[in-house]
């Protein structure tokens, strides 16, 4: 059974508020580094931007965060950036759903070996099915999930949507 969580205009609404409390928290910046996880938090990422660069004079900065989902230990993390482009910056790392913290973990590790003015993590779906100690800060649902669903989020033009299947 597929239940539709979040429509197209919902998730604009989200994305949204989302920027505009990385914007709250970041108002004295001169720049903020957006760096999405490839896949569906790279594509979250490219909207929150989109926003981001239409409410503030900041530079937004969008940067590619790259790893093997599945074995991110053995695969690394890497950075579209070069590590003196973030350095102590504010930099808010982006996923699309937060369901174990394996994935945000490691790309948190990967920005902490560097000096940074200040780290943030924001997902659009908070599953609370986490292993490791880590949270969203901006957050654009929780949902209470069994483990046996999962949650797919799509990202199509003018027809974005969030599903429990």
């Amino acid at each position: 059974m597929v239940n539709q969580i979040l429509t197209h205009k919902e998730i604009e609404h989200k994305i949204k508020r989302i920027a505009y409390q990385i914007y709250e928290a970041n108002v004295q910046e001169t720049e903020i580094i957006i760096a999405g996880i490839e896949g569906g938090g790279l594509k979250f990422a490219k909207k929150i931007s989109t926003v981001l660069e239409k409410i503030t004079d900041s530079k937004i900065t969008l940067c590619k965060v790259l790893m093997d989902k599945k074995n991110p230990l053995n695969s690394g993390v890497s950075t579209s950036l070069k590590q003196e482009n973030y350095q102590d910056k504010s930099i808010v790392l982006v996923d699309d759903v937060l369901n174990s913290g394996t994935t945000l973990i490691y790309g948190v590790h990967h920005f902490l070996k560097t000096p940074l003015k200040q780290l943030k993590t924001a997902v659009l779906v908070n599953r609370n099915h986490k292993k490791y100690p880590i949270k969203a800060d901006y957050k654009g649902i929780s949902l209470s999930t069994s483990l046996h669903e999962h949650i797919r989020v799509e990202f199509k033009s003018k027809s974005d949507a969030v599903f429990l299947e």
